[in-house]
């Protein structure tokens, strides 16, 4: 065949001749002449599958000049064995229909290599053979028919030493004297396998194309598609042409002419190695985009599915699980804490199940605490049928972003801290479910936990609140259920610390050591001379950090008070204060004429504010007063000017009374409201003179 690109005189000169030219020629004339032979007929075919075998044959006969000079050590992998026999019995219907083509093909290929060097004339007489294919079709039969030659070259290669067929078949190939030569080839060995390479990245872009869902040609997808099609034709002209020229490498490697040949071929190797790794970054290109926007819709239509999911009626919570925890088909998507193995969403099938959102930065506090609250409902149940609720924790991490290592430790280790149900790998949510938690349910930072109940309705977007004041008091964690629990409540002591007996209190937090001792020194000094027991409990501070640890080794050395256990538990008792607010908060109560608020918010304003600490006096658990802890010092000081009060009043009435006697000149109030709030409050009037304050955004930071 003669080409059309160049005249008739060129085609008779030289193969160098012949090759340049056509390295050279314009792609755009031969698009026309590729395009005359192609005719399919409409015929629907998956090669993913042959190519996948393709792909196996060309990976394990890929030359190297280190690994020919082992011939004898024959290259095995049994799950890449496995892998490839696979694949073989998916396609064997395929292979029916298709087997002779493909031999028709590699038999055409070996005779051009050999009898003549008309690459062209050969790759349009290949192309004439598969011209009632699709584009992708042709290349893969193409490069099947390239792999049964090259394979069967190299098979021999490989088991000439180990096997006497394979040894006297190599030596009717010549196959020995051209590993003789391996060590002078290796660097033609390695442009042969760079070249492989590129075909095979060609055949998988075209692939990736054809599976384009038509569903998904929008318009942007269509121009894509549109402009690559002007490519394609081309890209599989060339890449069958460098099927050839690598035959025609191995085919030459067998003569006596390599050596003087050596400088040419590897040239002209080199030329379609880098012609095809052009072709296919601008391919690649086409298909990102094509790609990019058929993730937008999927996008789109996943977080439209989750929104219809909520919104309607459910037979029960099978498809809402199903779409939050396992959009990617996992069979086995969670882990059982329990046990450590994988189970499947149908375990929570019909049950209410709180949803424990957060990302790795969640506290180890906050997973101590939620233990305990978890094992208790398991301990009120008899069964695991009667348990009330099963927890589940979905690490919420940005899908765009790959896990670190350092990330993937901190996952596995909170992991194995849980007994409830967690997701098997951050990576199972998707972009639309990312996105849904972060706006439908509002989660930024915080952990937050959202109640569905056994119907897959959000029966509490956040219960977390509640689960800290209450712990499983609050169940089923539904709104009503919060707003029942806050009219059957009052602020007394027994609801901001359990177990306190019926005597005087004092609750002491702080961060200054020299106070709390002046503090507490005074205070059993005007004890002793009320005649009173009295017991102090030190609280620490809000986000309490090593210096309280350091407090409490003190005060427990001297003796000076109580002190609640541990760190963690002075991390509850503030965050049960902080609960508080947020519970009132989400429930719309959180006003200024509600009582219990203006507490929460006194309480949080003492601990936000600069300087010494503060204290809360108690008796029983419904009696108390509270103060800074300036102005309870400069109280107790002066208990000369109250002490006749004590008997008539008693000690906490007559405290209070002082403090609204004697008001605060001047006060410098800070309160710092919990930033997970979904909306702040407009306006806050000072504890202490009930003007209002003035707003400023904070950003804070204190990792000690």
């Amino acid at each position: 065949m003669e080409s059309i690109l160049e005249p008739a005189t060129k085609m008779q000169q030289s193969d160098r001749g012949i090759r340049l030219s056509f390295s050279t020629s314009n792609d755009g004339l031969m698009l026309k002449q590729i395009q005359a032979v192609h005719v399919p007929d409409g015929r629907a075919i998956d090669v993913r599958p042959l190519l996948h075998i393709v792909e196996d044959i060309l990976s394990f006969a890929a030359p190297s000049g280190d690994a020919i000079v082992e011939t004898g050590k024959q290259a095995t992998n049994t799950e890449a064995f496995q892998h490839q026999t696979n694949y073989q019995t998916n396609i064997i219907d395929m292979l029916e229909t298709l087997s002779f083509l493909i031999d028709r093909i590699s038999i055409e290929m070996a005779r051009k290599c050999s009898e003549t060097r008309e690459e062209h004339a050969t790759t349009m007489s290949i192309l004439s053979m598969v011209s009632n294919y699709p584009w992708d079709a042709k290349l893969v039969i193409a490069l099947s028919a390239f792999a049964v030659n090259y394979g069967e070259f190299w098979l021999l290669a490989q088991c000439y030493t180990s096997n006497q067929l394979a040894k006297n078949l190599a030596i009717l190939k010549q196959v020995p004297g051209i590993l003789q030569r391996s060590t002078m080839l290796k660097s033609r060995f390695d442009t042969i396998k760079d070249l492989i390479t590129a075909m095979l990245d060609i055949a998988k872009c075209l692939v990736e194309f054809k599976e384009i869902p038509s569903n998904y040609v929008t318009e942007d997808v269509a121009a894509a598609v549109s402009a690559a099609m002007d490519h394609i034709p081309v890209a599989i002209y060339w890449t069958i042409r460098s099927m050839l020229a690598t035959a025609s490498q191995i085919t030459g490697l067998s003569g006596s002419e390599n050596e003087f040949l050596s400088s040419l071929e590897s040239w002209e190797l080199s030329s379609l190695v880098h012609k095809l790794s052009s072709m296919h970054s601008h391919l690649v290109g086409l298909l990102a985009i094509c790609h990019k926007q058929i993730d937008e819709r999927k996008f789109i239509e996943a977080y439209q599915n989750l929104q219809y999911l909520f919104n309607a009626a459910q037979i029960d919570n099978s498809k809402v699980l199903k779409a939050l925890i396992n959009p990617k088909d996992d069979p086995l998507p969670l882990v059982d804490g329990a046990n450590k193995k994988r189970v499947s969403v149908d375990v929570l099938r019909k049950r209410n199940v709180l949803l424990l959102i957060s990302d790795l930065d969640i506290l180890q506090d906050e997973v101590v605490i939620l233990q305990q609250i978890y094992e208790e409902s398991r301990r009120q149940s008899n069964s695991l049928d009667q348990n009330p609720y099963e927890f589940v924790w979905l690490p919420v991490l940005d899908s765009s972003v790959s896990l670190s290592k350092i990330k993937q430790r901190k996952f596995e280790n909170l992991a194995a801290t849980m007994t409830w149900f967690t997701l098997h790998h951050p990576s199972l949510l998707n972009r639309a479910v990312f996105k849904f938690i972060k706006e439908e349910w509002r989660f930024e930072q915080k952990p937050i936990v959202v109640v569905l109940d056994p119907q897959g309705r959000v029966t509490c977007s956040n219960a977390i609140h509640m689960m800290w004041i209450w712990g499983n008091l609050a169940f089923p964690f539904t709104i009503a259920k919060e707003d029942a629990l806050w009219k059957a409540e009052t602020l007394t002591l027994d609801f901001l610390v359990d177990d306190i007996r019926r005597k005087i209190h004092i609750l002491v937090w702080g961060e200054d050591i020299e106070w709390i001792r002046n503090f507490t020194h005074t205070v059993k000094t005007v004890a002793r001379a009320c005649g009173i027991e009295m017991e102090m409990v030190y609280v620490g501070k809000r986000n309490p950090k090593e210096n309280i640890r350091r407090n409490m080794a003190i005060i427990n050395e001297e003796k000076l008070s109580h002190c609640l256990p541990d760190i963690t538990a002075i991390w509850y008792f503030w965050i049960r204060i902080e609960s508080m607010w947020n519970s009132k908060h989400q429930l719309g109560k959180a006003d200024e004429n509600d009582p219990i608020t203006q507490e929460i918010m006194t309480l949080l304003s003492y601990d936000g504010s600069e300087g010494y600490g503060w204290a809360l006096l108690s008796k029983g658990s419904t009696e108390f007063t509270r103060a800074k802890g300036t102005t309870f010092l400069t109280c107790l000081s002066d208990y000369d000017l109250w002490a006749e009060d004590v008997q008539t009043k008693g000690l906490v009435s007559a405290i209070h009374d002082y403090f609204l006697q004697n008001p605060t000149p001047h006060h410098c109030n800070r309160l710092v409201l919990p930033g997970t709030a979904d909306r702040l409050p407009e306006m806050v009037t000072c504890s202490e003179c009930r003007r209002t304050m003035e707003r400023y955004i904070l950003y804070h930071c204190c990792d000690e």
